[in-house]
């Protein structure tokens, strides 16, 4: 397969000169990383292609009530699933399953933005610190029972919970299931150009905005997490390579405590051979306190990221069984605890940049098996922070590389020079969204 360099994606910053040569805009869609290795050696070796082979397309928009099961139905029914923003937020009330889902493509268009229904009000913030929680134990064995019977470990944890419940009255706390997607089992997932938005967190035990467990050939690209309830996006129980590109992750005023953004691996006893991850071209914003990433196991790329968390109690943190490249990342003014290891196998650190802080000891050498190439630590911030950067920012999200989803024209309807949108309807050169032409999927402007 052809094999991307990762510089080439600057180029589509046609107000930077510094890469305006470099190489086609088709780049920046193109999934790299650990995400494209189908072992531990073999680089660049998988294609994934998520749903884009398939024939069964759907597009869905915002009804303004809970939409969790017609999403859910519409990913196990269809290789491409399109969420379309046009007519508002869609609403979750609890995560939405993928379970052994494989070979899909889920992307959103027009601002697509996913939202939990539950979200922290400030009468629950004025509770929890009357309860005074942010002064509580977070340490294992310091917990309770709750009223409604459940054990609890930690304390911190005890005491929020109580509270809720007392408050709110919801003994079965339904609250705690506030996350957005959950991908477990399955291969060659795309994710792109999405919204995930969250309740704002705190110390419950609850949900993440998007879970994966168990999965492998996962890219994640061009989304933003704000506001997750037990973490913005969570890689556990031996899922394995994944890539994680030109996303946002963030807390708003709705955040309260446990600022927790990005696990890898649940526990110590994680497979040390899984839970391979290429972190590339993310922002981490404003809000985040720690685990950018936390990881327990696996061999981790933190590569061209922007750390601009001042204020952070621990960014990088690698654990037991881990093994940490982190090359060519921006930390910015006011990050002064880059780095913080707990007898992790290796970490590496090369051309990074670091304004409020020294460089970090290393141990070993780290190597990756897929090709790439590093953009300078010093461009970081105004690549992953332009128009055209991390985040929602594609405009079209359907495009893989240079391929759009190419849809038979025994399913399409298409016939030659004839333009139908999404239903079937035959439309002219003045409509605008998605459109079907000569089989051919792409985007009309």
């Amino acid at each position: 397969m052809k094999k991307i360099a990762l510089v080439l994606m600057a180029a589509v910053l046609s107000s930077s000169a510094a890469f305006a040569d470099e190489t086609p805009t088709e780049a920046l869609n193109a999934p790299f990383g650990w995400t494209n290795c189908s072992s531990l050696t073999s680089g660049d070796s998988y294609n994934t292609t998520g749903g884009n082979n398939g024939t069964r397309v759907i597009t869905l928009k915002s009804t303004g009530s809970d939409q969790k099961s017609e999403i859910q139905n519409a990913i196990k029914q269809n290789d491409i699933v399109i969420l379309d923003g046009s007519n508002g937020d869609f609403i979750v009330a609890s995560p939405v399953g993928f379970s052994s889902c494989s070979n899909r493509t889920v992307v959103g268009i027009n601002g697509a933005r996913i939202c939990t229904k539950f979200f922290l009000t400030d009468e629950m913030k004025a509770a929890l610190d009357k309860a005074k929680v942010k002064n509580l134990s977070s340490s294992s064995g310091t917990g309770g029972t709750l009223s409604n019977g459940q054990k609890v470990d930690e304390k911190r944890e005890l005491v929020t919970r109580q509270t809720l419940i007392d408050l709110t009255g919801d003994t079965n706390e339904s609250y705690r299931n506030a996350g957005v997607f959950k991908i477990s089992g399955g291969s060659n997932i795309i994710v792109r150009n999405l919204k995930f938005v969250g309740p704002g967190p705190c110390d419950v035990g609850g949900q993440d905005l998007i879970t994966c467990t168990g999965t492998t050939h996962l890219w994640v690209d061009h989304c933003e997490f704000t506001d997750g309830q037990d973490g913005n996006f969570d890689i556990t129980q031996s899922a394995d390579f994944v890539t994680v590109s030109w996303c946002t992750f963030g807390y708003t005023e709705r955040a309260y405590d446990h600022m927790n953004t990005n696990l890898v691996g649940s526990s110590d006893s994680e497979n040390k051979d899984k839970l391979n991850v290429t972190f590339a071209f993310n922002i981490w914003s404003p809000g985040c306190n720690q685990r950018m990433p936390m990881a327990r196991a696996g061999n981790i790329h933190l590569l061209n990221n922007y750390y601009n968390c001042a204020g952070a109690s621990a960014t990088v943190n690698p654990r037991k069984n881990s093994e940490f490249l982190i090359e060519g990342n921006y930390f910015e003014t006011g990050v002064t605890k880059v780095f913080s290891q707990s007898d992790a196998i290796a970490y590496q650190f090369i051309d990074n940049t670091y304004k409020s802080a020294s460089k970090p000891s290393g141990k070993g050498t780290v190597a990756m098996p897929y090709q790439y190439t590093a953009v300078p630590s010093a461009d970081v911030p105004a690549l992953l922070t332009s128009a055209t950067g991390a985040g929602a920012t594609l405009t079209e999200p359907l495009t893989i590389g240079t391929t759009g989803i190419e849809i038979p024209a025994a399913t399409s309807n298409a016939r030659n020079g004839v333009i139908y949108n999404l239903s079937g309807q035959q439309v002219d050169s003045n409509y605008h969204g998605i459109v079907i032409k000569n089989g051919h999927k792409y985007i009309q402007k």
